[in-house]
């Protein structure tokens, strides 16, 4: 892909050359920026929207102002985090916790975290009783299936909720590649678990009764419930694949182990069968005066190599939306940035209407950069 010399990033320069003044450079960068996630925006039969990518490529700020643009036309909005280390919190500035809880200055945006990890103590109760024990051991007997009991009771749990769309900001790769994945090993581990119970139910109910183990007793009650949780997952994971009802949104930055881990991430999901259509390309660098420093330059450099890579794999021939977002002065944090940084999704960050006198494309600042 990196050697097509038509389409994509080359045909963005043919395009910049027919139309550049003559004597004028041609900026790679000073293409029109069309990308934009106002095709998730507009999709109203969109349930699910996974946001995900690399650590430290601002996965978090990037799901938080995508929630925030749902938000204006959307019922109802939930942001859930299963990022171990949670900044959802922090960039709303607001504390949340496993249950949603309305964002500040908003009617219909909610926000949760949970850790899709549970502790022994927290697995699933039956009819009110703690049955841990009994559930740590069968959880602890097929690798995978604790994380996704957890995964399943939060998937009951925002289906009788009844959001219009859930945004999930998920963690790095590797762990959202094996959270994707949680339907199927939790459908292989309770089929061992479910055939152990046709095969040794009544002899363990009625060793259970002559040991007076009352863990052991209520098996029946805590296997009913797996059986719950597993078909529930079933069809959230039908869902996850229809791509009317779900997307996933790639966020990198113009680095190589970013665009690496990226193409990893998009190949991975179409082996899933999950669309994946959206390509962020974050913390892009601009040119705000005529005599950048030399490592700003060197900076830029780096930067048009590997983006037009990006654009080579991720272009419109190929069904993909390439959104760029600017790197900024300060952090996005609160409402109030996330809100201004929120404007970048649906509108073309950088602006190229200005030159000038030396040739060289300068950039100016939109109104909603904070």
């Amino acid at each position: 892909a990196l050697g097509r010399e038509e389409g994509g990033h080359a045909g963005a320069l043919l395009r910049a050359a027919r139309t550049a003044p003559a004597g004028q450079d041609v900026d790679p960068m000073a293409d029109e920026f069309p990308g934009t996630l106002e095709n998730v925006i507009e999709q109203r039969s969109l349930k699910w929207v996974f946001v995900g990518g690399k650590g430290g490529v601002g996965k978090t700020t990037c799901s938080c102002s995508l929630a925030v643009r749902l938000a204006e036309v959307r019922e109802s909005v939930l942001l859930i985090s299963t990022d171990p280390a949670h900044n959802v919190s922090d960039a709303f500035d607001q504390k949340f916790s496993s249950r949603p809880t309305l964002v500040s200055g908003f009617q219909n945006l909610y926000a949760m975290e949970i850790d899709p990890t549970p502790e022994a103590n927290e697995l699933a109760t039956v009819d009110g009783e703690e049955d841990g024990s009994l559930l740590t051991d069968l959880a602890g007997a097929v690798p995978g299936v604790d994380e996704a009991m957890s995964f399943a009771e939060v998937l009951k749990l925002l289906n009788s909720m009844d959001y219009s769309c859930v945004v999930f900001d998920t963690a790095p790769t590797g762990h959202t590649l094996r959270l994707l994945q949680l339907p199927a090993t939790l459908d292989k581990g309770l089929l061992k678990v479910l055939d152990l119970q046709q095969t040794f139910g009544g002899l363990m109910g009625q060793v259970a009764a002559m040991l007076g183990m009352p863990g052991m007793a209520g098996a029946d009650d805590l296997f009913d419930k797996l059986r719950d949780m597993r078909e529930v997952v079933k069809q959230v994971h039908a869902q996850f694949c229809d791509p009317a009802l779900t997307t996933f949104v790639c966020v990198g930055i113009a680095e190589f182990l970013s665009l690496y881990e990226t193409e990893r991430l998009v190949q991975e999901l179409t082996e899933q069968n999950i669309e994946c259509r959206n390509i962020i390309v974050n913390q892009l660098l601009y040119l705000d005066s005529e005599e950048p420093s030399k490592l700003l330059q060197s900076r830029l450099r780096m930067q048009k190599k590997y983006l037009q890579q990006y654009e080579d794999l991720y272009n419109e021939d190929f069904g993909f939306h390439l959104t760029k977002l600017p790197l900024l002065e300060e952090e996005v944090r609160g409402v109030e940035s996330i809100k201004a940084f929120s404007m970048n999704l649906v509108r073309p960050f950088f602006d190229v209407s200005r030159v000038s006198p030396r040739g060289h494309h300068a950039r100016v600042r939109r109104a909603w950069a904070p």
